[in-house]
């Protein structure tokens, strides 16, 4: 039977275009999914890659971070970028490490880190610890010098951060109480929108920012629980932690007013068995009742 006209040119239509360049594979993983600076046994601290054509960008760098790379079976020497929301410890404790570890591990090619101040001499303050260990690779595994390697973007303002390839990333300033200034970052890459809200109260800058998203890795706080957390540190501790973060049922309401496509809850607090999965969904659902994930370590998004 000879084919007609329609058919010939919808086969056509379904072949790759001569030349075209595919897109990137652009993969999530939540590498560490628990708030706070205090170690737990059951979530690692705050970090998230994202991984585009073989280059790793990592946003926040808590304790372990090389760790919990290595068991999503990221090469150390393929990260390119680190993005730091902020300098609480959980978020920015492992950047030099990161660095040193993935330079003994073989790195080559240029690692930049981008985030607000003082992350400039924080960093050269955790590569200057490892200097011993750093000349002694060079003098012993004939490693090339490191310091050329590590480039630091250091910015107070929101704006454009990067334009690499096809992926463009954007930042806007949130509230994160004293500790200033503060980012979220949104990740336009060909194949989808990621934003990650680093730490924050209830942000109408970061709904801007989310609108249309693919995907919303929001940090997420069960407010019942806070008293309980504060414990002796109360009431201190317990007002910074309502005036400083994002509950549940407001992490809903940015997702429904951002119109995202995917939320995802990370930077849990508390993060232990206390609060269930179904707990931390029957608070956002009382204003987004789109596509939630409850986050956890290891897992791609």
């Amino acid at each position: 039977m000879q084919a007609t006209r329609r058919q010939i040119l919808g086969g056509l239509a379904a072949l790759p275009l001569i030349g075209a360049v595919p897109a990137p594979r652009v993969r999530v993983v939540l590498l560490g999914t628990k708030g706070g600076p205090t170690p737990g046994p059951g979530r690692a601290a705050p970090a998230t890659l994202i991984e585009i054509d073989g280059q790793a960008w990592v946003v926040d760098c808590g304790n372990g971070v090389a760790n919990q790379l290595a068991k999503a079976r990221v090469p150390l020497d393929t990260v390119a970028r680190i993005f730091v929301t902020h300098n609480h410890s959980d978020h920015m404790a492992d950047v030099g490490t990161l660095i040193e570890l993935a330079w003994s591990s073989g790195l080559k090619t240029p690692v930049t880190v981008h985030g607000p101040p003082p992350i400039a001499q924080i960093v050269r303050d955790q590569l200057a610890s490892f200097a011993y260990d750093i000349a002694g690779r060079i003098r012993e595994e004939g490693r090339i010098p490191l310091a050329p390697l590590v480039h630091i973007d250091e910015r107070a303002d929101p704006g454009i951060v990067v334009r690499d390839g096809g992926t463009s990333v954007t930042s806007c300033l949130v509230d994160h109480e004293t500790i200033k200034p503060a980012f979220a970052y949104r990740f336009d890459t060909p194949a989808r929108s990621i934003v990650i809200s680093g730490d924050t109260r209830y942000s109408d800058t970061l709904v801007a920012l989310a609108k249309g998203a693919d995907l919303l890795i929001h940090e997420a706080i069960y407010a019942p629980a806070i008293s309980r957390m504060a414990g002796e540190n109360a009431p201190t501790l317990a007002d910074h932690l309502r005036r400083s973060h994002t509950s549940a049922e407001e992490v809903g309401l940015v997702a429904k007013r951002a119109g995202v496509k995917k939320l995802v809850l990370s930077h849990l607090v508390p993060g232990g068995p206390q609060v269930t999965d179904a707990m931390w969904l029957a608070a956002v659902r009382t204003n987004f009742a789109g596509e939630v994930v409850i986050g956890r370590d290891l897992m791609e998004v």
